[in-house]
């Protein structure tokens, strides 16, 4: 199991000024994070909840229709692309970037075991999108769409495109090289997928885009690119057990959450930084950005009381971040909490020959890359405590689908516990809706007339 070390913010080593009592605010919170943790659980079956994510771990089902999917279209395809934003591709990215062999579209079919590359579209910069297109064989490259409500419009954008340029090449047989994920049974894209006869997968009720990634909008990427979903369910499965825990003292999440919520409201440490020490993980940050921004940055509490909470996450990279962000996080405010990744085994060892022996550089010679990164992590975290900032460590036996599956679950807990503690709703994203709306008017969208003119009234009087 994946461990979490939390040791480098207590006051016995950092100092009161910075650091907290840790085993008093456990004890003093002990009975609350009991509740928080049982109401979750018992709430996660029913509707309305947007816990059933919570349940992704031993849907069977999916699993298996996913799995048939894959091996039914297994050979046919030298590409996927994966058409989406926000949850629908950050969780698919973080996770094929940390499972597959590195570099994983540069490498030969026989490297790849004779699997596809997978594309993300997540963006909807002109130039990236027509620089992919323009170097991918579409008839060749199952699009696989991606939104609950069908009507995403940089999504459904870059769909219309695709979809438009697939037809022109394939004829009515374009629809071969199309599967969409979507909600169950309503929307704009289940809608047309009807009409044209797409295959589909379902992104469940109740289950937000930044807690997916075990649903089929995670697991069937996955699934393509030869992937063991499997395994990553193991991981969500055991983890969950082990959070199932209401002791505080034996609940990873639980402990996580209560330590930033405290370095927050009572340290003023409104800044967590997610920085994994380990390239295939760096897409870990950019999911988990999303992950703590849009769950607890919220205007009003569950009171319906203006409180303008929550912490800013910000991703890096070790040891790369280093070299460009540690010397603020040393020296600059005292405003963050770190969370270090480690991995504990790599896959790979790779030596650093004996050469130079007669310069400053000569001691690296005879030690493993393996051996440097992880002195840069330890060295790193010895540094802050050293400047009495505030950081935690969770080490990873191993950068496989296991403990990746732990991982992410781990921290979709630890967010829902977090938002109980700051007494926000979790999964609602209002901020977000409001300027999906604003883009509605001004892209035309019929019933957004009266929108688009006080828009275009604001912008002109910002200029």
């Amino acid at each position: 199991m994946i461990q979490l070390d939390y040791r480098n913010v207590t006051s016995e080593v950092i100092g009161s000024e910075n650091g907290l009592e840790l085993q008093s605010e456990f004890a003093a919170y002990a009975d609350r994070i009991k509740s928080i943790i049982a109401n979750l659980n018992s709430k996660k079956d029913k509707p309305e909840q947007w816990l059933q994510w919570m349940n992704l771990g031993y849907n069977e089902e999916t699993v298996w229709y996913v799995k048939e999917y894959a091996a039914m279209v297994q050979g046919r395809f030298d590409n996927i692309l994966v058409l989406g934003i926000g949850g629908s591709a950050l969780g698919g990215m973080a996770v094929c970037e940390a499972l597959l062999k590195p570099y994983w579209n540069m490498l030969t079919p026989e490297q790849r075991n004779n699997a596809p590359r997978i594309f993300f579209l997540d963006n909807i910069d002109p130039d990236q999108i027509n620089a992919l297109l323009d170097s991918i064989d579409l008839t060749k490259t199952l699009v696989n769409v991606i939104t609950k409500s069908g009507s995403t419009a940089e999504t459904m954008s870059q769909f219309m495109i695709v979809k438009d340029r697939l037809e022109k090449a394939m004829g009515d047989d374009y629809r071969q090289n199309i599967v969409a994920t979507t909600d169950r049974a309503t929307g704009v894209l289940r809608q047309i997928a009807g009409e044209e006869g797409y295959k589909t997968f379902v992104v469940p009720d109740d289950v937000g885009g930044r807690f997916s990634v075990f649903s089929a909008v995670g697991l069937l990427p996955f699934a393509l690119v030869g992937i063991d979903i499997d395994d990553i369910v193991q991981g969500v499965k055991d983890m969950d057990l082990a959070l199932k825990n209401t002791d505080i003292n034996e609940n990873i999440a639980a402990q996580n959450a209560l330590i930033h919520y405290l370095m927050d409201t009572k340290k003023g440490k409104n800044l967590s930084v997610m920085m994994p020490y380990s390239s295939r993980l760096k897409y870990v940050s950019d999911w988990y950005v999303q992950l703590w921004a849009e769950s607890l940055g919220k205007e009003f509490n569950n009171k319906g009381e203006k409180v303008n909470v929550g912490p800013t996450p910000i991703k890096a990279l070790g040891a790369t971040d280093q070299h460009s962000q540690i010397q603020l996080y040393n020296e600059g405010p005292n405003n963050k909490v770190i969370t270090f990744v480690r991995v504990g085994e790599f896959d790979t060892t790779l030596d650093i020959p004996r050469i130079f022996e007669y310069t400053g550089i000569g001691y690296l010679g005879g030690k493993t890359v393996n051996d440097l990164i992880n002195a840069e992590a330890d060295a790193t975290r010895v540094a802050l405590t050293d400047y009495r900032r505030p950081n935690v460590t969770i080490t990873l036996p191993k950068v496989n689908g296991y403990s990746v599956g732990q991982l992410l679950y781990m921290l979709e807990v630890q967010t829902a516990i977090a938002g109980e503690l700051y007494d926000i709703n979790t999964f609602n994203q209002p901020g977000v809706e409001q300027a999906k709306n604003y883009t509605y008017a001004l892209m035309g969208r019929a019933g957004y007339e009266e929108s688009a003119n006080s828009i275009k009234s604001k912008m002109h009087t910002n200029i």
